[in-house]
């Protein structure tokens, strides 16, 4: 059996007010080609569908027209999870209707999928809360999956039934994950966990969030620890971090797939990728990670002129910048207009003006009698280190001699 795991899509998603929904349309189909190419059995989606809980239209058009395509008309089952940059009600909302697709939607990490039959070829036969059992007509075995979308940590709590509230986090979703894999997972199907967690190995550096993500650990609140999967789960397909890794072991992998875009300039050179699983029971999974091509690179540069810096632009037209200019004076308006002429895709603009070494710089009394433009560009010299630029100094006159 061959499984599609991607997570981390942030449709609707902007690079400050960059827009990349074109990107998005394109790896969304790219993804879809990936699909079909490697005729792959079934999809999971491990949460941050969207960017926020009000996603713009487009975004939604998006989502429901992928998962349309990636279940190739109700044939092949996709699995979506909720994740920390979702509100659940709307992804639930619309399972009722996408499971005529053969979409399964699931907002709550406590969520019951009843049973029911694909117009495809598949069906899910067995549920509990936060379980669900699949029957592809292809396989003489079932695909289980324990499916835990994201929710804070007292939400989780109650979700999970935790009536002692001095038990921690990492001790209730190792209570439920292993009560379901010790009444469902035996070695006769294929069993993988999905969830939408910050999650590490135990004794390993702690991954770092991207830039802009929301965290989902705040002040006291706990990393999941991967020991407390358990044992049956042959696969772990985990959403929350943009980079493609495992923290799992060989056997018994558990990957985060990474967003399929660079989504902050943290992710600067990262490969996208998504990951392929070719498992059957009882044996430990084949993963196979593919590449994304599309989107625009994003790239951190620093120039120390701008004739540098244009050149630079103008090679990588399809790049997406945070630009950094080392200078002895500010940059002008006509500077930075030339940059902005040479590549639409600066985001950051960041003048790195040379500042003095401290203490070069002696102090002087203030001689009042100096004309006004001269104390000016005595006192901005005190306070950055270099003289006003021409174009400063004529905007200092014009407000002056009004």
């Amino acid at each position: 059996m061959k499984i599609l795991h991607t997570a981390d899509w942030h449709l609707g998603k902007k690079l400050d007010f960059f827009s990349r929904l074109k990107e998005q349309v394109e790896v969304m189909q790219e993804i879809e080609s990936i699909a079909d190419e490697q005729q792959v059995d079934a999809i999971i989606i491990a949460g941050d569908l969207f960017d926020n809980f009000n996603p713009p239209i487009e975004a939604v058009d998006l989502f429901y027209q992928t998962l349309k395509n990636l279940s190739n008309n109700g044939k092949r089952p996709v699995i979506a999870i909720a994740g920390n940059h979702d509100a659940p009600q709307r992804i639930n909302a619309p399972d009722p209707l996408a499971r005529a697709s053969g979409i399964i939607l699931i907002g709550h990490p406590k969520a019951l999928v009843r049973p029911f039959s694909s117009p495809g070829n598949f069906e899910v036969v067995k549920s509990d809360n936060g379980f669900l059992e699949l029957q592809l007509d292809r396989f003489d075995y079932p695909l289980r999956v324990i499916h835990t979308p994201y929710a804070n940590e007292a939400r989780m709590k109650q979700y999970l039934d935790e009536e002692d509230q001095k038990n921690s986090l990492n001790e209730a979703l190792r209570s439920h994950w292993q009560s379901l894999a010790d009444n469902y997972c035996d070695n006769k199907g294929v069993n993988i966990l999905m969830t939408h967690l910050y999650m590490m190995q135990k004794g390993k550096p702690t991954p770092e969030e991207p830039e802009g993500e929301r965290p989902l650990r705040i002040g006291n609140a706990e990393l999941i620890d991967s020991n407390h999967i358990p044992k049956a789960i042959q696969y772990t397909a985990l959403g929350h971090l943009h980079q493609c890794f495992n923290i799992g072991s060989q056997e018994n992998p558990a990957y985060y797939a990474g967003s399929p875009l660079s989504y902050s300039f943290s992710e600067a050179g990262q490969k996208k990728q998504v990951i392929i699983i070719d498992i059957e029971p009882d044996q430990p999974p084949v993963v196979e990670k593919i590449e994304l091509k599309k989107g625009r690179k994003l790239e951190r540069k620093a120039f120390d002129n701008i004739l540098d810096a244009e050149s630079y632009l103008l090679a990588n037209p399809e790049s997406l910048f945070e630009l950094s200019i080392r200078s002895d004076v500010y940059l002008t308006a006509e500077e930075i207009s030339k940059l902005r002429r040479a590549s639409d895709g600066i985001i950051h603009l960041i003048p790195l003006v040379n500042s003095p070494e401290e203490g070069s710089t002696p102090s002087r009394r203030i001689n009042l009698s100096e004309d006004m433009e001269t104390l000016f560009v005595n006192y901005f010299t005190s306070q950055h280190g270099q003289k006003p630029s021409q174009e400063i100094l004529e905007i200092f006159n014009e407000l002056t001699t009004k």
